[in-house]
């Protein structure tokens, strides 16, 4: 007896701490979840939207350096300083040129003809999609990535991990009769239960179903979350401490001499020679990205033609004054942990998986409100249902057991 009061008071100290906490993030999560489902499959809408401007007419002539297309639509009346080039190796491949930061904090990218520079359309679907990534990491707080919003958002996905602990521990059973039947009260609802039960039997039976997929998407959701938990993953996986690549620091005599003279630009082109020059033909897409404040080295991210998913990158800092290559990370030459970081959005989509793991987790996270709609429909119906019966009669007026 005493045994039967001690767990029948753990489990209503777990339904406590799973209804104030699933009442207090279960609208952030629903909204997470949703945002999250229509990003999982981005680059095919994308490349769908934009499948008209993403190839010209192959021609005999010479396609024209990076800097000549950046000097071109630069030209330009109105347009913004060019932040990023991103070329592929398929002849006839538009380039796309991603303008820098602007002062609203937004972006926006057009695709070039390689052979002219003639701008043939801006990036569709890009605005919509920017603004939908924001708002599910960080909810369009104030601040964007450097905001209090994915501190927001980190703590929801803390909450959800002790929403998965509680339910489990609440779905617990007293006594096992027999593995069939306690397979089947796990894992098959009861549909043709009414009201509350049908109710509850959706909302623990799905979460049980999806448990696993859930947890997958906080282990790696948490990455862009909070500065602590990206640092220690980093510091259990990787092979190698954390460089920071820094442009190379002017001599002492020649700092006062120049201090009148502008510092030179870094050019594309130069990066682009010393890139081709390292890869050859082996790349089937490179972005190449200036820095965002001071400094001459520009970060370039390449996906060789072999490379088994698209976040399974070659990176390289080459400085982009002088050519020199400051660092290069291939993708092949990565222990098993720096692969895994590499890896941690084509995780979190479970692209991992494949189209079928794409397809799971695009349901996984389009099933959150679901949760948020039955867990306040449990809530308030518990709360009913006490405030009508009288002491000693809790069962006796439908209560769920664990409820």
């Amino acid at each position: 007896m005493l045994s039967l009061f001690m767990a029948s008071r753990t489990k209503s100290a777990f339904l406590q701490v799973h209804s104030i906490i699933g009442l207090a993030i279960s609208l952030i999560l629903g909204l997470i979840g949703l945002t999250g489902a229509m990003l999982s499959f981005e680059d095919e809408i994308v490349a769908a939207l934009n499948r008209d401007i993403a190839h010209v007419e192959v021609r005999p002539a010479p396609v024209l350096l990076p800097d000549a297309l950046v000097a071109i639509v630069q030209a330009v009346p109105g347009s913004g300083k060019v932040g990023a080039v991103s070329m592929s190796s398929e002849p006839g491949a538009t380039v796309r040129l991603r303008f820098a930061r602007g002062e609203d904090d937004g972006r926006s990218s057009v695709y070039v003809d390689p052979y002219d520079g003639r701008v043939l359309a801006a990036m569709r679907g890009e605005g919509f999609f920017a603004t939908l990534r924001a708002l599910h990491r960080w909810l369009l707080l104030p601040g964007g990535g450097k905001g209090v919003g994915r501190q927001v958002t980190g703590v929801a996905v803390l909450g959800l991990f002790v929403l998965l602990i509680s339910g489990m521990v609440l779905r617990w059973p007293r006594r096992v009769r027999s593995i069939k039947s306690g397979i089947k009260t796990w894992l098959k609802p009861n549909l043709a239960m009414r009201g509350r039960p049908f109710h509850w039997s959706l909302h623990s039976v799905v979460g049980t179903w999806l448990l696993p997929i859930y947890l997958v998407s906080i282990l790696t959701g948490l990455w862009w979350s909070f500065d602590w938990y990206k640092d220690s993953a980093i510091w259990l996986l990787s092979s190698k401490p954390a460089v920071t690549t820094q442009a190379p620091r002017a001599a002492k005599g020649a700092t006062k001499a120049g201090s009148a003279d502008a510092p030179a630009a870094p050019s594309f082109d130069k990066v682009w020679s010393t890139f081709l020059a390292d890869q050859g033909s082996r790349y089937a897409l490179v972005n190449m990205q200036l820095p965002n404040g001071a400094g001459s080295v520009v970060r370039v991210r390449s996906v060789a033609k072999d490379a088994p998913f698209e976040e399974a990158r070659d990176e390289f800092r080459i400085d982009g004054v002088t050519g020199r290559m400051v660092s290069a990370e291939r993708y092949n030459d990565k222990s098993t942990g720096d692969r895994i970081l590499a890896a941690v959005l084509h995780i979190h989509t479970g692209a991992f998986l494949g189209l079928p793991g794409r397809i799971v987790f695009l349901l996984a996270a389009a099933l959150m409100p679901l949760f948020t709609v039955t867990g306040f429909i449990l809530y308030f119906s518990r709360r009913r249902l006490r405030a009508a019966s009288k002491p000693g009669r809790r069962h006796a007026v439908g209560l769920v057991p664990g409820e």
